[in-house]
């Protein structure tokens, strides 16, 4: 490999070590998106009450989105050159910064505990976007960009439902 060329890729990859932050962010926020989906499909299994078919379907199509950014994060983490380390439920679990669903809740409750987890990721992944623009890394950059919008649309929605009340207090 030519000197000029070797110095690239190790400037271009000398900040994707598996320690770095922005490794950690990635890996965290796979982690996260994991636990968000189990808990979309909890609470749109578990929806009940007069707004059954309106909080069933949004849960669901949370789910879908949710998923959808697993594979985007994951991909992101093999692009700048590590493996995702949380591939077991388990390690995902204790890796998450947000919490599995408490069974027995109100629907109130569910949409009160998903908007607190929201908000988790949310604050999480504009600080992990910021040290990727640190680490002059706008791939990575854009990617949480993109998925945070994601999140920052359902918190609305549920926070414009608990903002209501819609029916959902007792």
């Amino acid at each position: 490999m030519p000197a000029t060329l070797a110095a690239l890729v190790k400037d271009v990859s000398q900040e994707n070590r598996v320690d770095h932050p922005v490794v950690q962010h990635l890996q965290r926020q796979v982690a996260n998106a994991f636990v968000l989906y189990a808990n979309y499909k909890h609470y749109h299994w578990q929806t009940f009450g007069p707004f059954f078919r309106h909080l069933h379907l949004m849960f669901d199509e949370f789910a879908t989105d949710v998923l959808r950014t697993t594979d985007e994060l994951a991909e992101r983490i093999r692009m700048i050159g590590q493996d995702i380390h949380n591939v077991q439920l388990k390690q995902m679990q204790e890796a998450a910064s947000v919490h599995s669903a408490v069974v027995g809740q109100s629907m109130q409750e569910m949409i009160q505990e998903a908007d607190a987890n929201l908000l988790v990721v949310i604050k999480e992944m504009r600080d992990a976007a910021r040290a990727a623009d640190e680490s002059n890394d706008p791939g990575t950059v854009d990617l949480f960009s993109k998925v945070v919008q994601i999140h920052e649309k359902q918190e609305w929605f549920l926070r414009e439902i608990l903002k209501k009340k819609d029916g959902l207090v007792a």
